[in-house]
């Protein structure tokens, strides 16, 4: 009997025990910081977006439990956020999640203090016990007097509850393993984007270019990504609209937040989109701006075109005067293929560059450059030519029935450059119409696109005479 009662002590004083250790475990709050993190992937998108993978080690008491998970994005959507245990996934379960962005600043704790004793030390090192009545002025009775603003310095006995120095997530867990343990959490985030420039230089004459692409990375995250493996996916990505309150909470606390590289990418297509993965790791730094190399390539297959552009009112109305000096548009078309190109282009914008006689490389243009996929063209509007201009005069216009015409244009281009040129002219021809005459060959190319080539030697004019009938 007497052994029966110890027994049933010593089980009684166990199961104490045991629950105290249970109730302490769900008590202290685990702080897991960038010190706990052992690898961080980063994946950026076009549009401001970006998805991070953050892999910290951490031990966990077992049961019911808090932790904090600082060091995170201040433009972080909470409602991506996803956790996981890469060691033991079946052994850990969000039971809830907060996330805390109420950050500390001097009008924060000012606020927290309304009604509340803070003391202000004079210059000698004496001090007034204060009560703080408002921030605006701010406002302070001491021994029952109203002073506005004070003269000293204010100091506050501690932070108060439910402020942080930076962005946390705070999980309720219950968790099933007492080893380290490493956890995964992942989430998107603003303030992040990446956009891609490339530079082509030209060679003399003009039929082959040496392209290099730059990947620009803004970071305005609120977090830096040190030794990240970065990923960067280009598309049209579409996302659902955020309501403006959670927009405007993500921008406060954004607000309340305080070089080159020679490596490449390997480009994979993903689902719709293009995914391009650095080749080694790097550190994106919150407010700052990164630039990595995209890609390289010779000797790329390239053609300048002159083009001579008409309009289709032209066509609708008498004009009695030519219309001279019109402009000459210079393009310039990329082949994207191999063995030279080949590649994923993502969008951006293209500056061309061509060396003068002194062999120094000047700009002759830029254009922006949509998604680009392997064996398409681009084609660069690098600007309006100098030395070749047009003009045109219409010859003849009359009306034959109701809503049958016949037009007549004679076009002068004049080619004042020392070498031989050649100049596209594409003609909008509204209606249902037919060509009568040319004095040139002629491709009729889309239902209202009429197209000529027509070569100019060098210091000569040129003149294109035709007829459209035109029935609307």
């Amino acid at each position: 009997m007497k052994t029966s009662l110890v027994g049933s002590l010593a089980a009684l004083v166990l199961g104490v025990t045991a629950l105290a250790t249970v109730a302490l475990g769900a008590s202290a709050l685990v702080a897991i910081t960038q010190e706990d993190q052992r690898d961080v992937m980063l994946t950026v998108y076009n549009g401001g977006l970006g998805l991070v993978k953050d892999v910290r080690e951490v031990r966990l008491a077992a049961g019911t439990g808090e932790a904090q998970f600082a060091d995170v994005a201040s433009l972080i959507d909470p409602t991506s956020v996803h956790l996981r245990s890469l060691t033991s996934p079946a052994g850990l379960r969000v039971l809830e999640q907060n996330y805390e962005f109420d950050l500390v600043s001097s009008a924060k704790l000012m606020e927290k203090y309304v009604g509340r004793k803070v003391r202000i030390y004079a210059s000698d090192g004496t001090f007034n016990e204060a009560t703080l009545l408002s921030t605006n002025g701010p406002v302070f009775e001491i021994n029952g007097q109203i002073h506005l603003g004070y003269g000293g310095r204010l100091v506050l006995p501690s932070i108060p509850e439910n402020l942080v120095s930076k962005p946390t997530l705070v999980w309720l867990l219950e968790n099933q393993l007492t080893t380290p343990q490493r956890i995964e959490a992942s989430y998107l985030t603003g303030g992040i984007s990446w956009k891609c420039d490339y530079v082509m230089v030209l060679n003399a004459a003009d039929d082959r270019a040496d392209l290099t692409g730059w990947v620009t990375i803004d970071n305005k995250s609120g977090a830096t990504y040190g030794n990240a493996a970065l990923k960067l996916v280009a598309g049209d990505l579409n996302r659902a609209r955020e309501p403006k309150q959670l927009e405007r909470m993500m921008d406060a606390a954004a607000k309340a937040a305080p070089s080159n590289d020679a490596r490449g990418f390997a480009a994979e297509g993903f689902f719709e989109y293009h995914l391009y993965s650095l080749d080694g790791r790097t550190t994106v730094k919150d407010q700052q701006t990164k630039q990595l190399t995209l890609l390289t390539a010779r000797d790329v297959t390239v053609r300048k075109q002159l083009v001579y552009y008409g309009a289709q009112d032209y066509y609708r109305n008498a004009y009695g005067v030519p219309i001279s000096n019109q402009k000459v548009t210079v393009l310039l078309e990329v082949k994207n293929e191999k063995p030279r190109l080949g590649l994923a282009l993502p969008k951006g914008k293209m500056r061309v560059y061509k060396a003068d006689r002194s062999g120094s490389e000047q700009l002759v243009g830029e254009d922006w450059i949509d998604h680009t996929p392997k064996d398409e063209r681009v084609k660069l509007r690098l600007g309006n030519a100098f030395d070749v201009v047009g003009e045109r005069t219409q010859k003849d216009w009359r009306k034959i029935a109701p809503n049958l015409y016949e037009v007549e244009w004679e076009i002068s281009l004049r080619n004042h450059k020392s070498e031989p040129q050649t100049v596209t002219v594409i003609e909008p021809v509204p209606g249902d119409w037919s060509v009568l005459s040319a004095t040139h060959r002629w491709e009729k190319i889309e239902s209202h696109t009429l197209k000529f080539d027509v070569p100019i030697h060098k210091d000569a004019t040129e003149k294109v005479t035709y007829r459209v009938r035109i029935r609307y």
